[in-house]
């Protein structure tokens, strides 16, 4: 019994689990390692004995497809999704059951009418949506490329052929269609094609050329010479040539052969792959570096063969090998260039194509396109299946009785019972035949017309959203675009939000706002806007630009290097210069500082200052040949922003030739050489960067440590003494901090040469070591960062998008937890996570990592449930119990750093209204999720968090914690972000929003909502989600009473008529009453009712709740409305038989007919519907006044027209009915009473619930009822301190709790409910900006190491093991190598070494101008 039971669960787990889309998709299995070839036939083994190309060695078209539908699969893939609505099955059942003639009630054919509507406008709707995203895959497909062709070249591999849509691609003029296919040796149409000299789409290489003329097109010397012809990228095959220029975006992953640059590197843009706007470097293969032009690459003797691994979707792996002339070459991701990407600063590269359309990574990390279903579809299936039950007991009880009801009256001889005892005529088949008939009469308690007026309501709901223009974005003229249709109601029921950052939090650019130097705190001048738009330091600064430099408007020619460079030119990523006044002063003071006079400190530490930021970085200089000036290249926008202001002030840094940096300074005429010995690389356990270097000076020789990093770890560094500094530095790092900016603090110290000349034989043995390497090289790098001397801290505004803050401090409010998935660092997760508010300054983050070495990922888990959730329950699980011994076999200790105070967490940090933040970076997600049981730890643990912030995720893993959330919880989720690499998250969603951003349109394409501004969630949300879900849940369930209260009444009728299934009404009343009668009510609500107004939802995010907590749509309030229905039809159907049965109403003593007193059944019960939808109506206004009675003047129209119909025109029931109707007391006064008595108990309810026991929104629609002039936002809202409206300063970002106190009656999720009073006090003092947080309530525990340090949350941060680093790292170390040192001249050869001193780089008077003297 029990395995056959299980066997019918797992049947219908299967029925449930049920996909349309898994019958429509492409089985793809795991793919196959190829081989590719160029310049050279296929090998015979590639074949099969057809001479046919075997399967593995197919390789997939460039072509990518989002739509759903084809024109083939569109019917049955579209009737399949309809059809997965139950009612839809019964609606088809019930027509073609009316086909048979025992059954028929009108035309057969009319009978279809309906349910074909029904069908046509829904794969309508459909089939448009579908349409926009063909169009949109059309713009990407059809983007254009540069293809080699011509010489004869022959691409050898072969491709599969395109797939069909919609729309047939238009192929432009003038281009031959490529094969797909080619055989060995076979030449290729496009290859062989002799294209027109004058072709557009053709480009030739010249080598005679310069490199700036490198690109051109025109017409070529000889039309067989090899070129580059544009090409559609999904015509673009495995094993092309392909050339990039610069500022194009990659059409598939390609393996770089040559670029235009040094050491053959390019630059490229990874927004749409992992989130990061700082530019990444990638470098050729060293074995493919000679093919630099279109004739390199067709020649046939330079032929090589590309061993690639199977299609892999980990975003930082691939394994690939070049073979040429015997010689076998690595290839890494370093080398390739992935789909997704663009090509920046580099002035072409050439590469051939590895993977194409689905075989390419970002394609492998996005799903396919989903069909998606509101929450309040899904759950009307339940309810409509309750209803088929119910029709189907109504139908068996009619059956069953009409069977007894014939074998009773049969054998007396009942007339109506003549003939009844044949084969095809006794009481048992005309039970069956009245059980079927039955379906057909009560065929209306599942309304047909629910379905297509649902989707009416929400493509209205649609237009409402796209015409708002609170969300419509001025700037682009981008109006919020709602994409799918039929999601409105769900964007009500939100209670997770998945985030990318960049883009979508954040604006991509960073401000370079305020710094502390020797004590000094420089604030920067007031913004001008018109500053934005100036890209040129002018020439006449002199901090800014040479003083023999030629002018910024010089030709590009006359302007070789960066030395030689006028000015600077603002960086991508940085949006203003630094200048501040006060600042600019100080300088020329300092320049003019003698030695001893009180100035000569303060001049000390602003020329250390501005040189460790011009010279502690990996940023690579670059000459504007329009403009003549340097432009800085980064990695990081932080260095890029950090540089630049070091720039603006005039320490100018001119670019580094391998180990020699150079700098211009306002302290030297001469640009200054530094030699760089060493670099201690930033990690994220370090977090701080340090440069080792010597002046290449003949007076001062000495070496330098240069340090950036963490305030904390360089404080805990720094040389014992100047505790005033330190204090005054720590107060200006406090209110950087409270305004929401990246802090970063600055360090130095003179290096004895015996003392570094020791210490680098440790560094180069630490380095070469094979066992724990790193943390031999951290312990290394200890020795030397010791004794600092603090120089100052800078403050950066990683620029966000409009209103963020604000945003998410609302959404929390409402409930709603927000978890944050990014490709970014864990550092700059962590600082935009506080500068949005996502992590308050009271939190306490719990960063989880790595999981290769160190604790296991289990184990941190398993760790920070003890430490910070010991009475969670979480680990009461005894699977758990047990695997958390084994993991925590080797338990670790956890280690605090210097902080000042005894306890950083202190008691009862679990239940402060802190709270934690969880932080997990991907390669420990990429663990936890590889397990069901971590999944399950995790998910616990992050619900147990107000947030969670994922950093290194790739597309993918951001997909699978939508999923795990979404699943694992059984919640409605929200995914949001803009770029390619948000995709599959927006996907795995319930709701996908996409923002039509700076990264393209990959995201919105895929979307179901398009938003110009993050901001604009919120009023999507709160307001639009909010009454969508409300109008919709309540006019659902006033559709189903409706229709239970027509059918409710015949089936009362069924008592006198045999129980035959025969109808009460005149058939036509019956037929229009879903479509004219009582339609228009509940319509209105769907439409027009607010249940409050748009200010109110919008000033108290804390009602969304009603929406979150499900209240307006659930299975108890479906009840409730049938009950009702059920309970009215009593007095509509009882009251007016017997006042109709009892005497006569006709004056000339006849008695009734059956249509006579059954019409006046139908005029209460449509004036009773109406006025109970309009009693469910919040707010009255005249659209709903006009649907209310729509129905009623409709029904008295058709009933004086249609009473009124002669014989002699067709022949009704009714005709002359109106003689009687309208003449009989009966009819007017049994209206008033029956509908009064059916919604007296409705009323009673409504009234003691508004008087007594009113809600959140009966008492705010009441305020403003009573008082519409009354500002209830500013009224309502106010601080609970002095009960004044607070206002905040325009520069300081606040925390969620800052922004308004939390609702008295509700709380967000994961705010205690019982917070102790003196904990309330003590919150709201910290709220204030200007006083020094509270250290106990800020900590930041790395449960990889056990370390736990105050945090402030606004930290440096760098690339990890960046490309440039790896470069610098190997100069340096080629050179030790070598044992070459930079020349010094010969006197600084022998000069004895100097004691060291507290002197800066260079002395502040030696090499100024002679001032000359002024006369007494």
């Amino acid at each position: 019994m029990s395995k056959r039971q299980s066997t019918l669960a797992l049947w219908w787990d299967k029925l449930l689990s049920f996909n349309v889309e898994s019958l429509f998709a492409r089985k793809r299995g795991p793919g196959t390692p190829r081989i590719l070839f160029f310049n050279q036939s296929l090998p015979e083994h590639f074949f099969d004995h057809k001479g046919r190309p075997k399967k593995e060695n197919v390789y997939s078209t460039n072509q990518v497809i989002t739509s759903k539908y084809t024109i083939i699969t569109f019917l049955p893939r579209n009737l399949l999704e309809q059809f997965r609505r139950i009612a839809n099955i019964f609606f088809l059942f019930i027509a073609i059951l009316q086909f048979f003639p025992e059954f028929s009630t009108i035309s057969p054919g009319l009978v279809l009418i309906p349910i074909l509507i029904v069908l046509c406008i829904t794969a309508i709707k459909d089939g448009y949506e579908d349409i926009k995203r063909h169009q949109s895959d059309r713009h990407v497909n059809h983007s254009q490329v540069r293809v080699l062709s011509g010489a004869d070249w022959v691409n050898p591999n072969i491709n599969r052929g395109k797939s069909r849509t919609f729309f047939r691609g238009i192929i432009p003029e003038g281009y031959s269609k490529r094969k797909n296919v080619n055989s060995p040796g076979g030449k290729d149409v496009e290859a062989s094609a002799e294209p027109h000299p004058h072709d557009p789409d053709i480009e030739f290489d010249h080598d005679s050329m310069t490199e700036g003329q490198h690109h051109t097109f025109g017409p070529g010397e000889k039309i067989a010479q090899a070129h580059w012809r544009k090409t559609l990228w999904e015509d673009v095959r495995v094993g092309d040539f392909v050339k990039i220029t610069n500022n194009e975006p990659i059409p598939a992953d390609i393996l770089i052969c040559a670029t235009s640059e040094e050491a053959n590197v390019a630059f490229v843009e990874t927004k749409n792959l992992d989130g990061e706007t700082n530019l990444k470097s990638r470098n050729a293969s060293s074995a493919l570096t000679d093919l630099r032009t279109a004739h390199d690459c067709a020649e046939k003797s330079k032929a090589f063969t590309l061993e690639c691994d199977r299609p892999d979707s980990h975003m930082y792996r691939l394994n690939a090998a070049v073979s040429r002339n015997g010689q076998r070459s690595p290839v890494n991701l370093q080398m390739v260039l992935l789909r997704g990407t663009v090509l920046r600063n580099t002035e072409w590269a050439i590469g051939v194509v590895l993977f194409t359309g689905i075989d390419t990574k970002i394609v492998l990390n996005s799903g396919g396109t989903p069909s998606k279903r509101s929450r309040v579809e899904r759950q009307i299936n339940p309810q409509v299946l309750i209803n088929l039950a119910l029709l189907a007991l109504m139908a068996i009880a009619c059956g069953i009785a009409d069977s007894k009801i014939e074998e009773q009256y049969y054998p007396e001889g009942a007339p109506w019972l003549f003939n009844d005892n044949t084969s095809s005529n006794n009481p048992r088949i005309n039970g069956l035949i009245t059980w079927a008939f039955a379906l057909i009469t009560f065929q209306n308690v599942v309304p047909i017309s629910l379905y297509i007026s649902i989707e009416a309501v929400k493509t209205c709901q649609a237009l409402f959203i796209y015409f708002d223009y609170e969300i419509f974005y001025k700037k682009t003229g981008q109006p919020t675009l709602a994409r799918s249709y039929n999601l409105s109601d769900d964007l009500g029921q939100i209670e997770y939000i998945f985030s990318d950052k960049t883009g979508t939090l954040t604006q991509n650019s960073m401000v370079f706002r305020e710094c502390s130097i020797g004590g000094s705190v420089y604030h920067g001048d007031p913004e001008n806007e018109d500053f934005h738009d100036k890209k040129l330091t002018e020439g006449d600064s002199s901090f800014a630009s040479t003083s023999n430099g030629p002018a910024p408007n010089a030709s590009p020619t006359a302007v070789p290097n960066a030395i030689d460079a006028a000015g600077v030119k603002l960086s991508s990523g940085v949006l203003k210069h630094f200048t501040d006044q006060q600042l600019t002063q100080d300088l020329t003071r300092a320049i003019d500082a003698e030695p001893g006079s009180e100035n000569e400190a303060h001049a000390r530490a602003l020329n250390g200052f501005f040189s460790v930021l011009a010279l502690c970085h990996t940023v690579l200089t670059a000459v504007d040949p329009e403009t003549g000036a340097i432009e800085y290249k980064a990695q990081s926008p932080d260095e890029a922003a950090l540089v630049q202001a070091a720039a603006d002030v005039g320490f100018i840094f001119r670019g580094r030739d391998k180990e020699l940096l150079m700098l211009q300074t306002p302290f030297s005429k001469e640009v200054e050489r530094y030699e760089l010995l060493n670099i201690l690389e930033f990690t994220s356990v370090r977090k701080r960067m340090s440069i080792i270097v010597r002046k290449l000076d003949e007076e001062d020789p000495r070496l330098f440590l240069l340090t950036k990093g963490a305030d904390n770890v360089i404080f805990e560094r720094l040389k014992l003494g100047g505790d005033e500094l330190k204090r005054t530095t720590e107060e200006h790092l406090d209110d950087f901090a409270n305004a929401g900016l990246r802090t970063l603090t600055l360090a130095y110290k003179v290096i004895p040469e015996d003392e570094y000349e020791a210490w680098s034989e440790r560094y180069h043995e630490a380095t070469t070591a094979l066992d724990d390497r790193e943390k031999k090289v951290e312990d290394v790098c200890g020795e030397m960062e010791g004794d600092l001397r603090l120089l100052g801290a800078t403050a950066i505004e990683d620029r966000l998008q409009d209103g963020v803050p604000e945003t998410i401090a609302d959404l929390k409010l409402a409930g709603i937890k927000i978890w944050v998935a990014t490709g970014d660092k864990l550092e700059t997760a962590i600082a935009i996570g506080h500068s949005t508010n996502l992590i308050t300054d009271q939190s306490n983050i719990i960063i989880i990592r790595d999981g290769d070495t160190g604790p296991s990922v289990y184990q941190q888990m398993v760790q920070a449930v003890e430490e910070f959730f010991p009475h969670s329950g979480i680990l009461d699980d005894e699977r758990i119990i047990a695997d958390a011994k084994s993991h925590s076999s080797h338990p670790y200790l956890m280690r605090r750093l210097s902080t000042g105070v005894a306890s950083i967490v202190g008691g009862g940090n679990g239940h402060r209204p802190g709270g934690h933040v969880l932080v997990i970076d991907g390669t420990a997600l990429g663990h936890a999720l590889s397990d069901d049981q971590d999944k399950q730890l995790l998910l616990r643990l992050g619900t147990r968090c107000e947030g969670v912030i994922c950093c290194r995720v790739s597309p993918l893993q951001k997909a699978l914690v939508v999923k795990l959330v979404k699943d694992g919880l059984s919640v409605m989720t929200l995914a949001i972000g803009d770029g390619a690499n948000d995709v599959s998250m927006i996907q795995a969603a319930d709701v996908g929003v996409g923002i039509a951003g700076e990264e393209g349109l990959q995201a919105v394409n895929s979307s179901d909502y398009a938003i110009a501004q993050f901001r604009f969630l919120k009023r999507l949300l709160l307001v639009h989600g909010h009454w969508s879900y409300a109008r919709n849940g309540t006019m659902i369930v006033n559709f189903f009473y409706k229709n239970i209260v027509c059918v409710a009444v015949l089936w009362w009728f069924q008592i006198y008529c045999g129980w035959s299934s025969a109808y009460a009404f005149e058939y036509t009343y019956l037929l229009f009453w879903n479509s004219f009668w009582t339609l228009a009510p509940v319509l209105g609500i769907g439409l027009f009712d607010r249940i409050v107004d748009a200010d109110i939802l919008m000033a108290f995010p804390e009602l969304y709740r009603y929406g979150r907590e499900r209240t307006w749509f659930t299975m108890k309030s479906f009840f409730i409305y049938i009950l009702d229905g059920v309970i009215q039809s009593v007095s509509l159907y009882f009251i007016i038989t017997y006042t109709y049965f009892t005497t006569t109403t006709r004056v000339d003593g006849y008695g009734i007919q059956l249509y006579e007193y059954t019409t006046t059944m139908v005029f209460s019960a449509v004036l009773a519907v109406s006025f109970f939808n309009g009693l469910n109506t919040n707010v009255w206004t005249g659209w709903v006044f006009f649907a209310v009675f729509l129905g009623i003047v409709l029904l008295l129209l058709f009933t004086l027209v249609y009473n009124s119909i002669s014989p002699g025109w067709f022949v009704t029931d009714v005709y002359g009915n109106n003689h009687f109707l309208f003449r009989s007391p009966y009819f007017w006064l049994c209206q008033p009473i029956c509908v009064a008595i059916a919604l007296l108990p409705r009323y009673l309810y409504r009234a003691w619930q508004l008087g007594y026991a009113p809600s959140d929104l009966e008492l705010l629609r009441y305020i403003r009822k009573t008082q519409p002039d009354l500002d209830m936002a500013t009224a309502l809202r106010c601080d609970r301190r002095d009960g004044a409206p607070r206002s905040s300063s325009s520069r300081w970002r606040p925390s969620s709790r800052m922004s308004r106190p939390a609702s008295i009656s509700t709380a967000p999720i994961g705010t205690p409910t019982a917070t102790p009073a003196v904990n309330y006090s003590e919150d709201n003092l910290s709220l204030d900006p200007h006083r020094t947080p509270d250290l106990r309530r800020m900590s930041r525990t790395d449960m990889s190491t056990g370390v736990r340090s105050i945090h402030r949350g606004f930290d440096f941060a760098t690339e990890e093991g960046g490309v440039a680093m790896r470069r610098m790292q190997s100069n340096l170390s080629e050179r030790r190598q070598s044992s070459r040192h930079l020349p010094l001249p010969a006197e600084l050869k022998q000069s004895p070494k100097r004691r060291a001193s507290i002197r800066l780089f260079s002395s502040l008077r030696r090499k100024k101008p002679p001032t000359p003297k002024k006369d007494d």
